[in-house]
């Protein structure tokens, strides 16, 4: 199977090499993925500190809450 492969490869590059017809294409292509991921990691990046801009606080009681996980657990 790799043989196969392998033979397809070399088949393919000698071929290109022949042809000299690289063109700008994929390097635009490359380019632009490679700049578009650039981009979402800035993004990541930028939001990583927006937990950490505040003190934290308890939370507020609230007795409208559907869940208020009041069970009368509290007298341990």
């Amino acid at each position: 199977m790799l043989t196969q492969v392998l033979g397809t490869v070399m088949a393919s590059g000698a071929e290109a090499e022949v042809a000299g017809n690289e063109g700008i294409w994929p390097f635009l292509i490359g380019g632009g993925i490679f700049a578009i991921f650039l981009l979402m990691l800035f993004v990541v990046v930028s939001f990583t500190n927006v937990g950490n801009r505040h003190e934290g606080h308890a939370e507020i009681p609230d007795s409208h809450k559907q869940f208020s996980n009041k069970h009368g657990h509290d007298d341990l």
